[in-house]
């Protein structure tokens, strides 16, 4: 566990756990999010990002936490492991819903400068249609790449802490 990628919904839990990983493991962490959105909520270009990410992935070991479809096959191939949190859209939602209120007017801390915590439709729209339209075709891809990848998928907080006890029991 060198090149760890962390792929799933939003409110699934990616940051926390990457972070969570980072600390056991002494690897660092690259939330996509705090990367690619700008102050206001600019979009990186796909361009600069494929650039970026290609520039991460060459690194000894990283763990990269964050969906962006687009670019994913870039981490997928460079990853040693891939982990898939596959909660219920019902604990998404939520998740989603509680840290707009925790973090209100805030930044998070895996998100970029100048980005302050915020909802709206398309956002709560995409996490609960997850499972339907974006689960499929990440299961896909983590099947065919499942003989040389450790492909690891967790679908509740148990299997996480199972996973980070694991991991210390490990390091």
């Amino acid at each position: 566990m060198k090149k760890i990628i962390l792929i799933g919904s939003g409110g699934s839990g990616k940051s926390t756990l990457a972070q969570k990983l980072g600390e056991i493991l002494f690897i660092e962490v690259y939330h996509l999010d705090a990367i690619f959105w700008k102050p206001g909520w600019i979009a990186t270009p796909k361009e600069e990002q494929k650039a970026v990410q290609k520039e991460l992935t060459s690194r000894k070991s990283w763990i990269i936490d964050g969906n962006y479809g687009s670019t994913m096959d870039i981490r997928l191939q460079a990853a040693d492991t891939i982990i898939f949190l596959d909660l219920s859209k019902w604990v998404c939602l939520y998740r989603v819903l509680k840290r707009r209120f925790q973090y209100r007017n805030k930044k998070r801390e895996d998100m970029g400068e100048g980005c302050e915590e915020r909802i709206d439709f398309r956002f709560l729209r995409w996490v609960w249609e997850y499972p339907e339209k974006h689960k499929p075709q990440i299961l896909e891809k983590l099947n065919r790449l499942s003989k040389e990848k450790e492909i690891i998928i967790l679908k509740s907080r148990n299997d996480v802490q199972e996973l980070l006890e694991r991991v210390k029991l490990l390091k």
